[in-house]
């Protein structure tokens, strides 16, 4: 990596002695969070959230209770009251795309009628477009591997291009978040492309969108040479938007968009803050990670069929023998859901039907007994509080690798889902909070007398 140049510059072994007086002086005894009954990660010992807020956004339901107990059941997601199962059913048994639907659903808190459906479609397709040269003059210049940063980057600059980019009021927030749901996908492939020409030096294809396309066919048609794609690859990428869209205030990017929203600064900021907390490895990345465990898996298990050779892998994986020695079986668990997540119930559906048609069933029966047998290692591996089932993410990369999507815009394709709910709750906060969000930190350290320079050791 290019550093800056300088008279003096710092040495690897300098920084490493830096490091480890950092660690020494900063470490904080275990044991305190549990004498002063700190939530670590605004989670109870038995996995249960802190209350920090309301929502009328949407709702995780993980479990029911039975003689004033809560009892694990399988999960269940409302968006603004309706359950998710019954609006994708509504959307199949129409046979249309329901991602655009859903975002009227989360911003407006009711489901639109023909009328307003289109309108609104109209809308966000006004809204597709870049500002002149914003291609050229910001996603072409300096690309990076990384889509998240390239992502976030173009937002921070849009800022410069909004003549009311300060201004909060509802209605410009409005405005501003159905513009960048509507470009999400053009800065995300274009970032790509970018990057797929410049840096690893692949032609380079910049295609419009069509207004009369949905999101997830502008998707398929800007990020394919050929611009082609079916009739099922677009309705299941829809169908993950559609389930990636929300997912409850607690999750780490919509708390920090209402966390980064209380403070009164702009939307530009706000989304970028989301976009860097969606691109952590344990948040957004984990879809990309499933997908590489399954690489090795596929590469390291000779006979797909034999559950015992596959327990063996799991076992690896989960004694930081195996892919990135991190000790997790990636796409297994979740922090709310136990019995089931409904998203990855939903999304295995769609998901062998298209490996139906591109002739993955192989594949996808691999992943479904992984599916089954991970809880049972997970089980007699480890000490858990509650049952573990595949989240959204187990089957979400699969979908991409079938679809042909780069592992680079896994991440991003989460993002252009959830900058939806990301937008539903940044109005819901102005609409409701008036305060800024400021947790309690407990400080432990201990009180020094001050040394005179000449006096330290």
């Amino acid at each position: 990596m290019n550093t800056l140049t300088n008279e003096y510059s710092v040495t690897s072994e300098e920084v490493k002695n830096l490091c480890e007086k950092c660690v020494q002086n900063s470490q904080i005894d275990p044991t305190l969070y549990g004498k002063h009954n700190v939530m670590r990660g605004l989670r109870d010992l038995k996995g249960k959230g802190v209350l920090t807020g309301l929502t009328d956004v949407s709702e995780i339901r993980q479990n029911k209770i039975v003689d004033g107990e809560a009892v694990p059941t399988d999960g269940k997601l409302f968006y603004r009251g309706y359950n998710i199962n019954d609006l994708i059913e509504g959307f199949a048994s129409d046979n249309r795309f329901g991602f655009e639907e859903t975002i009227y659903l989360l911003l407006f808190g009711e489901l639109p009628n023909k009328e307003q459906m289109e309108d609104f479609k109209k809308l966000l397709a006004s809204y597709r477009t870049l500002p002149k040269n914003f291609v050229r003059d910001v996603v072409m210049k300096a690309p990076s591997a990384d889509m998240m940063n390239t992502l976030a980057r173009s937002v921070l600059t849009l800022f410069c291009y909004d003549s009311n980019a300060n201004d909060i009021t509802l209605e410009n927030v409005l405005r501003q978040c159905l513009q960048l749901i509507s470009i999400f996908p053009l800065l995300s492939v274009y970032g790509y492309h970018a990057y797929n020409h410049y840096a690893q030096g692949k032609s380079l294809y910049i295609h419009n969108p069509k207004l009369e396309l949905s999101t997830a066919e502008n998707i398929l048609r800007m990020l394919r040479p050929n611009k082609e794609y079916t009739a099922l690859e677009a309705k299941v990428l829809d169908i993950a938007l559609v389930l990636h869209a929300e997912h409850g205030g607690g999750n780490n990017s919509t708390f920090t968009t209402r966390v980064v929203t209380s403070s009164g600064t702009d939307t530009y900021s706000a989304i970028a803050a989301a976009l860097s907390s969606l691109k952590g490895p344990k948040h957004g990345g984990a879809n990309a990670k499933v997908v590489g465990m399954f690489n090795e898996l596929k590469a390291t298990v000779k006979n797909w069929e034999d559950e015992e050779e596959i327990k063996d892998y799991l076992r690896k994986l989960l004694h930081k023998e195996a892919y990135d020695k991190a000790g997790l079986i990636y796409g297994m668990g979740h922090a709310v859901y136990s019995i089931s997540d409904p998203r990855a119930k939903v999304l295995k559906r769609y998901v062998e039907r298209l490996a139906i048609e591109s002739d993955s069933m192989k594949e996808f029966n691999l992943y479904a007994k992984v599916e089954e047998l991970a809880p049972v290692i997970i089980a007699e591996e480890k000490k858990i509080y509650k049952g573990v089932s595949a989240n959204v993410d187990f089957y979400s990369g699969f979908l991409y690798s079938m679809l042909g999507l780069p592992t680079e815009l896994y991440t991003p394709l989460f993002a252009i889902a959830r900058i939806a709910g990301w937008s539903a709750h940044r109005m819901e906060e102005l609409i409701n909070a008036g305060k800024i969000i400021r947790p309690a930190y407990m400080s432990v350290c201990v009180e020094k007398d001050y040394v005179k320079l000449e006096d330290r050791k």
